[in-house]
C-alpha cells in the first residue's frame, strides 16, 4: 500500500491520533503500516521474540518498553525475525540496537534511541492490551501508518 502520513492527515485528521514525535526510524523500511499488536515490557524482551517468531500478517507489533534508555530491546536478530514472518514494523518506546546492521533490514523499525546493551529475557509482560505513551493509547486492531513524517494512528484500516 502507498501512502504518505501527510496525505493520510489531510483527508482523514479528524479520525487520527497523532502520537508525539519522539521516534527514531531506525529500520530498511522507511514507510510502513498495519494492524497494531501490543507488547508491555520493562528491560525484558523475551516476549518481543515469541511474539516476532509468529506470522505477523503485515501487522506493527508496538513494544511499551516504559521508556526506559538502559538497555535495547530489538536488535538485528529480532529484526530479521520480524522480516522473515512477515511483520510490517515493530515501534520501541525504548531502545534498539545494531542500528549499523538493522538499517539493511527491510522491515520498519522506530525507537527512542540505541543502546549497545541487550536487555534481560525472563519473559515477563503482557501482550494484546492497550498501551498509553507518546501521548496516545495504541489499541490491538487499531491501524498504525508511519514514514518520515511520523506516526499515526486510526481505528480503522484508511483506504
Amino acid at each position: 500500500m502507498d501512502f504518505a502520513t501527510t496525505d493520510l492527515c489531510d483527508q482523514f485528521a479528524d479520525r487520527l491520533l497523532f502520537p508525539a514525535p519522539i521516534f527514531t526510524s531506525y529500520g530498511g523500511k522507511a514507510s510502513f503500516c498495519g494492524p497494531i499488536a501490543t507488547l508491555k515490557v520493562f528491560e525484558d524482551n523475551a516476549l518481543v521474540r515469541t511474539t516476532l517468531s509468529t506470522p505477523g500478517a503485515g501487522k506493527v507489533l508496538i513494544v511499551d518498553g516504559g521508556g526506559s534508555l538502559r538497555c535495547a530491546l530489538v536488535g538485528d536478530q529480532l529484526a530479521a525475525l520480524a522480516l522473515q514472518n512477515g511483520w510490517s514494523g515493530v515501534v520501541v518506546n525504548g531502545c534498539i540496537r545494531d542500528s549499523a546492521i538493522v538499517k539493511d533490514i527491510a522491515v520498519g523499525l522506530m525507537a527512542l534511541a540505541t543502546h549497545p546493551l541487550r536487555s534481560a529475557r525472563k519473559a515477563i509482560g503482557e501482550a494484546d492490551i492497550p498501551v498509553t505513551f507518546a501521548g496516545v493509547t495504541f489499541k490491538p486492531g487499531a491501524y498504525l501508518y508511519a514514514d518520515a513524517d511520523g506516526i499515526i494512528v486510526a481505528d480503522q484500516k484508511l483506504t
